[in-house]
């Protein structure tokens, strides 16, 4: 079978799903149908936003079906009226085996991770904030349990130690879509040898990439440097840590969301959380190892700042802390 013949039905919502999508469509496979999530009310004004998979799809004139529920009558009946041959999975649900087991070539499923690592909503954050060196993404066969199914393909990529989350996911981005017509070639020509997961070498132990949460976030200053540095890259830009700042003794708490920092090892006597800095240009916060150096962040209500443009317009006394 030619691409042009073979019926695709692609799932997806983020940005990340997005790149996919773009180069199934630009290198002339058929699409005949996009799935994504409900439109939400977003921001201040709690305006109707679309997803950018649905965006891209209204672009392109693509049929597309947004189903609250996976398993509605309604919403399957139309899925099969559009004789999918193969469904793609891009950062979307889980699916009931009513969905994932319907086309005759099955359904495959693009992870941000080299699976059996990271299982789950947020792979490319967990490695960075564990400290990986290596991340990549992998093509699988969905099954019932989540991210489970066999290996069909994958592609490893190396994580500096300077590399945000923002960096990582848009390598893996622009990778995912080429891999994601690589595996769909290579089920069209009949080449698949797919791979039982747990027939994979695996260095130490699996570890999960639970959703993150604005709890999971905050930083814990009685960690080292190196755990506190990745973890706030590992958050950067979105969703952010964040920590509690305190401008004096005297001062209520304010919630400030810390973006860049740097690694500093030096001795010292302070308690952690405690904030040195001299006022203008630089500001650190002890650690039980040394310091971590702030180099950008926002207050509440404010925009993103590098820390000698906070300093020149936040007072910050004797006393001052992170907590």
């Amino acid at each position: 079978m030619k691409k042009e013949n073979l019926r695709i039905v692609y799932m997806g919502t983020p940005d990340f799903a997005v790149e996919a999508l773009r180069q199934l469509v630009e290198g002339g496979y058929n699409v005949v149908g996009v799935i994504t999530m409900p439109d939400k009310p977003a921001g201040r004004g709690h305006k109707i936003q679309y997803s950018p998979v649905k965006q891209y799809a209204l672009e392109q004139n693509l049929p597309l079906l947004q189903p609250e529920k996976l398993k509605d009558e309604a919403f399957v009946e139309a899925l099969r009226e559009w004789k999918a041959d193969l469904q793609i999975v891009v950062a979307f649900r889980m699916l009931p085996e009513v969905v994932w087991n319907m086309p005759r070539l099955g359904t495959f499923n693009l992870h941000a991770s080299l699976l059996p690592q990271y299982r789950g909503a947020a792979p490319i954050n967990w490695a960075v904030i564990n400290g990986d060196t290596e991340t990549g993404i992998t093509t699988f066969f969905l099954k019932h349990e989540i991210d489970t199914g066999e290996v069909i393909q994958q592609v490893r990529v190396p994580i500096a130690d300077t590399d945000n989350v923002e960096v990582v996911h848009d390598n893996l981005m622009m990778l995912g879509g080429k891999l994601v017509l690589e595996t769909v070639d290579a089920i069209l020509n009949g080449t698949v040898k797919p791979i039982p997961q747990e027939e994979m070498a695996v260095v130490g132990e699996l570890r999960p990439a639970p959703k993150i949460f604005k709890e999971t976030c905050r930083i814990d200053w009685n960690q080292p440097v190196k755990k506190i540095y990745d973890f706030i890259r590992g958050l950067s830009p979105y969703p952010a840590a964040w920590s509690e700042l305190i401008a004096s003794e005297k001062a209520e708490s304010v919630v400030v969301k810390i973006f860049e920092s740097e690694k500093v090892y030096e001795s010292h006597q302070l308690a952690a959380g405690t904030i040195v800095t001299d006022g203008k240009k630089f500001m650190k916060v002890a650690v039980p190892d040394g310091f971590v150096s702030i180099l950008s962040l926002q207050l509440p209500g404010k925009k993103r700042l590098k820390t000698d443009e906070l300093l020149r317009g936040y007072h910050l006394e004797d006393g001052c802390k992170m907590k």
